[in-house]
């Protein structure tokens, strides 16, 4: 049995004097679908998913957010593929940049706080450390380069940007899911070891936004994820060792490691370090956030659940 810490433990709900109204665009996406269930106890949720909002086309952008009944308006949306971005830049600048600038003006406009996520990817990864929102931003995509312009435009009217990385949890699956899954059914699997970076895991990350509807706070940019830095390796043999304490019957007990430039599904430059420090944050919060092992051995617990339930 894996051994808990305190950290291991739930952390403190935030109690709110009143139900604030939070419109959530892109309410079916992984962070959004977490931020719509974790938030109905201590909000009035407005879920807008890709059915009731196409951020391409701006028209439809500007006549929603200017009538949408709330104090709060939470961006989930936007085009994360990062092949997908290189390959259409012109697209990838809408999504990223147009439409979260135009949202981030209406809400300015109408007294409404906006906040947008963005990403590591931003940064040129050509530094080993642990990266503040102070160090210079120079990103060698158009997903970082059309993510960096959405948020500097959000910034520039007065709304609040949080960049995540590597985001994982339990509405949709993500990198975790894939290495279990495959752990599994396969006897060998790899996963890049020369590229690191910072888990983030949806149920925390709801968890610390919540500071945004109980202050006045805004117009400020933040690194949130959880602590710690690690490579896709690493993290994949977390999640597996966690897996294999807690008596998951794997096939594969090793992620062996490969390097970034041999997979040939990556058309678009990744940088290679993007670790972000969270000390901006965790001065507000008010304590250190919870580290990415901890936060994935909670995640595997809750995957070994749901496969236990789908196997009855």
């Amino acid at each position: 049995m894996v051994g808990t810490t305190d950290q291991d433990q739930p952390l403190k709900p935030t109690v709110f004097k009143d139900r604030p109204r939070v419109a959530i665009l892109g309410s079916k996406g992984r962070l959004g679908a977490a931020l719509t269930h974790l938030w109905r106890p201590v909000a009035e949720i407005l879920p807008y998913c890709r059915e009731k909002l196409d951020i391409s086309r701006l028209q439809d952008v500007e006549k929603l957010v200017t009538r949408i009944p709330c104090e709060f308006v939470i961006n989930c949306t936007g085009l994360t593929n990062v092949d997908n971005c290189e390959n259409d830049p012109k697209e990838a600048f809408l999504l990223n940049a147009s439409s979260p600038a135009l949202m981030a003006r209406i809400c300015s406009a109408r007294g409404i706080h906006f906040i947008h996520f963005s990403t590591d990817y931003v940064f040129d990864g050509k530094h080993p450390k642990l990266l503040t929102e102070e160090d210079p931003a120079q990103p060698i995509s158009h997903y970082g380069s059309s993510k960096l312009e959405g948020e500097m435009e959000v910034l520039r009217a007065g709304q609040t940007a949080l960049r995540v990385s590597w985001v994982f949890g339990p509405d949709k699956p993500s990198f975790v899911d894939q290495i279990l899954q495959r752990a599994l059914t396969e006897d060998q699997i790899e996963a890049v070891a020369d590229k690191t970076s910072c888990p983030t895991y949806t149920h925390d990350l709801a968890e610390w936004m919540k500071i945004f509807l109980s202050n006045e706070i805004k117009g400020n940019l933040f690194h949130l994820c959880n602590s710690g830095a690690c490579s896709w390796r690493e993290y994949g043999q977390h999640a597996i060792d966690c897996a294999l304490e807690y008596g998951m019957p794997l096939k594969a007990r090793r992620v062996l490691p490969l390097k970034m430039d041999e997979v040939r599904a990556f058309k678009a430059k990744r940088p290679c370090h993007t670790a972000m420090s969270t000390g901006k944050f965790a001065a507000l919060w008010g304590q250190p956030l919870r580290s990415w092992k901890d936060a994935v051995r909670e995640y595997v617990r809750i995957f070994k659940a749901h496969q236990e339930l789908e196997v009855r």
